[in-house]
């Protein structure tokens, strides 16, 4: 990558991870209606914004030409899977309370991208890695120990997720196009179940009141927005490269945990926040470094 598409990276990054910090605050002001129902509308406003974005981009016929291929919409079919998987339970952790263990799970995310792209990538695990990830299991470890139980949620937002970014970085379709291919097809299921409720008179839309409604049509803009930035971004940098900004999007999330909705702080959780900040704080510096060799070398 040359050093201006590495810098637009970067700037995508961090556009993303900022937003998805703060976007606890609007699935709290939503935290009344049942998750399902906010999971379904967040996938038929965010079609219908990306519809939009499409047809004023003149992107019809290059995603039409993508869809064409078998194996990029088969791995279309799988992120879509594992975005709709983290989307749920992080709605419902909000919802629940629990926008803490959503913080560690971002926190760890990094590290998980670390050993995928080990993995799946074939990019190289270094010696200060290796001991971020280890810092990491320790972390995890030892709330399992001291709580009694796995933390679940967290596990499963930074797999889902950095899963999700794996198999994105690895399709040739532009990040708007992708996300409309995957919004869309989950379409009927969500378009089929806010009309179940309608018919029920259960839904929310439309029978709560105008400020209920603008949010529910807000979710298309909060879902779209940092997932394009994060697509854009993540084609544009190593992966292991993105984990030096997801800090971002966790730590906005702990301030809002703690000082916002005034979840509670164990010693327990001193601990394993602990071993997770050195644990980045180690695999940060090193990006860090690596990055001003790779700006300084010429294009």
């Amino acid at each position: 990558m040359s050093k201006k598409e590495t810098r637009l990276g970067a700037a995508y990054a961090l556009g993303a991870f900022i937003l998805w910090g703060i976007n606890p605050l609007y699935f709290k002001a939503v935290d009344t209606i049942p998750v399902f129902e906010v999971l379904a509308h967040r996938v038929l406003w965010s079609v219908v914004f990306l519809a939009v974005l499409l047809t004023v981009a003149r992107r019809w016929r290059p995603l039409r030409q993508a869809l064409r291929d078998r194996k990029t919409l088969y791995m279309l079919l799988l992120s879509t899977l594992f975005i709709s998987i983290n989307w749920f339970f992080f709605i419902w952790a909000v919802a629940a309370e629990r926008v803490l263990e959503t913080s560690l799970g971002y926190y760890i995310n990094p590290l998980v991208n670390v050993v995928l792209g080990m993995f799946f990538l074939r990019e190289r695990l270094s010696r200060w890695q290796g001991i971020a990830v280890g810092l990491a299991a320790i972390g995890v470890l030892n709330l399992a120990l001291q709580s009694g139980s796995v933390p679940w949620v967290s596990l499963l937002l930074a797999f889902t997720f950095g899963f999700y970014g794996l198999v994105r970085k690895t399709i040739k379709v532009e990040s708007v196009d992708g996300l409309f291919a995957e919004t869309a097809m989950v379409l009927p299921l969500a378009l089929g179940y806010i009309l179940y409720l309608s018919m029920n008179g259960q839904g929310s839309l439309g029978r709560v009141d105008l400020q209920t409604d603008l949010l529910l049509v807000m979710a298309g803009i909060v879902t779209a927005m940092p997932l394009i930035w994060f697509t854009s971004g993540a084609r544009r940098l190593n992966y292991s490269t993105i984990g030096l900004f997801q800090y971002l999007a966790p730590t906005c999330q702990f301030g809002l945990a703690i000082l916002v909705f005034g979840e509670t702080f164990t010693w327990a959780h001193v601990v394993t926040f602990s071993c997770i900040w050195m644990a980045l704080v180690i695999y940060s510096a090193q990006s860090w470094l690596l990055a001003r060799r790779r700006l300084s070398s010429p294009a």
